[in-house]
């Protein structure tokens, strides 16, 4: 059979060289017990991987085109489960059995929002293993008042402590990528969020107007006045002329309640 094209408006890097398996193998902690969510299994490569050392895997993918090539390969296998669809639009949260981790080689298009998202929409995930683009997965880790961080950096810091980063080269997929990748494990947090849609929309609206100071922010995004945003950073032990990029996430998480 002839080998699909990856398709470029989909973002489709397959992966082929089976040597970076045993990395992700050992950052995933995978064990006999574990039920997998894959996204994006592309040619079934790390889907056939998994399933050798998983006790089930849920593979979705998006490209109708690849069901063939996916079935082939994966057919004969009780413990995979082939699933078409937008993996941003199913639901997740339905999925039986549960999944207990996110091993995927994420579509570049979709990683961010998809591994934020998960955190709620699948709450039985305790680890997450992803191949992403260097800059997506230093972005997930980076420390406040540093270019890197961001919304996303607060959100993944909340739910996820990291266990593991590992470069990877461009040579692995086919057709090679443009830019560099990374894989990179959390593990979900003991202690929940009490609120976490709330902390969500803070965080969200503070980081939406980047340039301005975060009370300002806050007023243009309409989730509080200048003077309730600036009370409330005061309540917090900040200054007034704080900006969203200086705050470490627990003092996102104490200025959830400070505000209207």
């Amino acid at each position: 059979m002839t080998r699909p094209l990856a398709k470029k408006e989909l973002g489709q890097h397959f992966l082929v060289d089976r040597n970076i398996l045993g990395v992700i193998g050992r950052l995933a902690e995978l064990s006999p017990d574990d039920v997998v969510l894959e996204v994006g299994p592309g040619l079934g490569v790390l889907t056939d991987f998994l399933a050798d050392r998983v006790g089930y895997v849920q593979a979705i993918e998006l490209d109708r085109s690849l069901e063939e090539t996916l079935a082939d390969r994966l057919g004969a296998r009780e413990n995979v489960e082939l699933l078409f669809g937008d993996a941003l639009q199913l639901g997740l949260a339905g999925l039986e059995p549960a999944p207990t981790k996110l091993v995927a080689n994420l579509p570049y298009k979709i990683a961010t929002p998809l591994v934020v998202e998960s955190f709620d929409r699948v709450p039985t995930i305790a680890l997450w293993c992803v191949m992403v683009q260097r800059e997506v997965a230093d972005r997930f880790f980076a420390q406040p008042k540093t270019k890197a961080y961001g919304a996303v950096s607060v959100l993944v810091q909340l739910h996820a402590d990291r266990t593991g980063f590992h470069p990877v080269s461009r040579t692995v997929f086919r057709p090679q990528p443009n830019v560099d990748s990374a894989l990179v494990a959390f593990r979900r947090r003991a202690e929940p969020l009490e609120d976490p849609a709330r902390v969500k929309g803070v965080v969200t609206a503070a980081f939406a107007h980047r340039r301005k100071r975060l009370a300002n922010s806050l007023e243009l995004s309409g989730l509080a006045s200048r003077h309730e945003a600036a009370a409330a950073l005061e309540t917090i032990g900040r200054d007034t002329d704080a900006r969203a990029e200086e705050l470490a996430p627990p003092e996102f998480v104490a200025l959830s309640p400070a505000l209207p």
